[in-house]
Formats: C-alpha cells, sequence, structure tokens
C-alpha cells in the first residue's frame, strides 16, 4: 500500500510539471502572437501614413509643374509683344542717345544719383538680383569716395531689395510700371521728376538685351545739366556741331536735356521688359523640368512603399494559413 501511494505521488508531480510547462510555452506563444499583429498593424499603419504622404506631395508637385508650364505660354505670347516693342522703340530713343554719347565722359567728385530699372514682377532668373547688386557697388565706391549717394527706383522689384540696406537714400520711387503699356509718356512723366530733382551726377544701372538666354546688366553714365555746364566748351562744340539745330542749341538745350532723359529711361525700360520675359521663359521651363524630375523620385518612393505594403500584406496571408 505504500508503494502504490508513492508511485501516485511521482505521477501527480509529473502531471503537474507538464501542465506548468505547456502553460508557459502557451503564454510565450501568446504574447509572440500578439506582438507579431501589433507589429503587423505598425506596419500597415506606418505603410499607409507614408502613401498618403506621398500620393498629397505628388499631387502638390503635378499642380507645380502645370503652373509653371502655363507661365512660360504666357510669358512665349508675351515675349513677342516686348520685343516687337522693342524693335519699334529703340530707333526712336538711340539718335539722342547717340547724339550724347559724343561728349567727353569726365568722372568728378560730388553727389551721385542711381537710377535703377527693375521689374514689377519676379520669378524671372536673376534680372533684378543684377541690377541690385550693380546699384549697391556703386554706391558702396562713391561713398568710400566722400561723395552723397540718392537711388531713383523703377520698378516694385529694385524696392524690395534696396530699401533694407539704403531706404535712406531714396529720392523717388516708380513702382507698377507694368500695369499698363510703358509708353514715352511715361518715361517723359519719370524724366521730368528726375530732372526736378536736379541730380549733379546720374547714372542709369538696368539689363541690356542680347538674345534668348544671355543679357548685360550695364552701368550707364547720363549726362546732367550740371555736367553739360561745367563741360569744356570746346569739346561740347566739338561734339555738337556735327548736328543742325533749329533754333539754335543754346535756345532748345533745357528742352533736348529732357527729351534725353526720356530717352534714355524708355529704351533702358523698353529692354530690361524684354530680358525680364526671356528670362522668365527659361525660368518657367526649367522649373517645369525640375519639377517632373522631383515627380519622378517621389513616385519612385510611392510605388516602393506600395510595393512593401502589399508584400507585407502577401506575408500575413500565407503565414495565416500554414498556422491553420
Amino acid at each position: 500500500q505504500a508503494k502504490f501511494w508513492l508511485k501516485y505521488l511521482r505521477r501527480r508531480r509529473r502531471y503537474r510539471l507538464s501542465v506548468s510547462m505547456f502553460s508557459r510555452l502557451f503564454q510565450t506563444a501568446g504574447r509572440a502572437g500578439a506582438s507579431g499583429a501589433s507589429r503587423a498593424l505598425e506596419v500597415q499603419t506606418r505603410n499607409a501614413a507614408t502613401l498618403k504622404t506621398l500620393s498629397i506631395r505628388m499631387r502638390a508637385i503635378k499642380n507645380m509643374q502645370k503652373i509653371t508650364k502655363a507661365m512660360k505660354m504666357v510669358a512665349t505670347a508675351k515675349f513677342k509683344k516686348d520685343m516687337r516693342t522693342m524693335e519699334n522703340g529703340l530707333p526712336f530713343a538711340l539718335p539722342v542717345l547717340n547724339l550724347f554719347q559724343r561728349l567727353p565722359v569726365e568722372e568728378k567728385a560730388g553727389a551721385i544719383t542711381y537710377v535703377a530699372v527693375t521689374s514689377d514682377k519676379g520669378l524671372c532668373g536673376g534680372v533684378n538680383t543684377a541690377v541690385a547688386k550693380q546699384v549697391r557697388l556703386g554706391i558702396t565706391a562713391e561713398e568710400a569716395k566722400g561723395n552723397t549717394s540718392k537711388i531713383v527706383v523703377v520698378g516694385g522689384k529694385g524696392v524690395a531689395a534696396l530699401k533694407r540696406l539704403y531706404g535712406d537714400r531714396f529720392a523717388l520711387s516708380f513702382e507698377e510700371c507694368s500695369k499698363v503699356p510703358f509708353t514715352f509718356a511715361t518715361a517723359s512723366l519719370i524724366a521730368e521728376r528726375l530732372s526736378a530733382s536736379g541730380p549733379a551726377r546720374c547714372k542709369v544701372v538696368s539689363n541690356e538685351f542680347k538674345s534668348m538666354v544671355s543679357y548685360d546688366t550695364v552701368v550707364k553714365h547720363t549726362f546732367t545739366v550740371d555736367e553739360a555746364h561745367t563741360m569744356d566748351k570746346g569739346e561740347w562744340t566739338k561734339a555738337m556741331d556735327v548736328y543742325s539745330f533749329e533754333p539754335s542749341i543754346y535756345e532748345v538745350w533745357q528742352d533736348l536735356h529732357e527729351f534725353y532723359y526720356g530717352c534714355v529711361i524708355y529704351g533702358s525700360f523698353i529692354q530690361s521688359t524684354t530680358t525680364e520675359t526671356a528670362q522668365r521663359m527659361n525660368a518657367m521651363e526649367n522649373a517645369s523640368k525640375n519639377a517632373g524630375e522631383m515627380y519622378g523620385k517621389v513616385e519612385l518612393q510611392y510605388n516602393r512603399a506600395r510595393q512593401a505594403k502589399i508584400t507585407t500584406e502577401l506575408c500575413e496571408i500565407i503565414s495565416g494559413a500554414s498556422a491553420v
């Protein structure tokens, strides 16, 4: 009887050990399954969020590309009009400019006025930045010599680029000149205000159109009334005697000088406008190309994330089927 109870206790102990061992195994498997399910859910959630973000970004890039293509088409149509205006307007202004270019240029000390010809709109490359840079360099050089300087700005972008550092030097500013077609009458109004300010020396900074892809930022010396009065009479007569004036040059000099200011501003503005339109075409073409490349990269990321999500779902389905 003692042997019987001893065997019974041993069997009971083995049974308890087996039950505890299997219960621990089931608990470990349950935790592993739960963690695996949570990880799968997390991967699905993360992939879903990534796909949604990438799809929104792809849509935004596509809309941006449509806008840049439309702006290029608008600039192309406007360029033909600006080119025609420049071709018709420059022969009107060049004779007077060539007349005054015969006068000798003398670098003298004294106050100077910089006329910056810029645009009212951006997204046209570095045309406005180049003009603002030349004005800054000129002002720095003149003030290093002890000369005072003033700024006259034509165009809103020039005001935005120069006002922060040189706002106290602003004498005149003309904005939104491109809202209506720029004519010689508008240039005459600007020239009248410039002539009324009585500059001792004057330089006009603008962009000179060369071709569809190139332009030059030039600083043109503009002769003022004060410079003409202090100029050597022999040199002045030598330059002007090649032309015949009726009435005499001395009677029409003041009116001729104001007309000269108008021609300088008109010629500079129409060339700057043509340069702006040509550079906007190039800038929008490059922007459309860059948007296309960016869309391709984001689309590749989207396809990879979508394929990873499909692969994960297939693995889960196969694992579930094999477990059953």
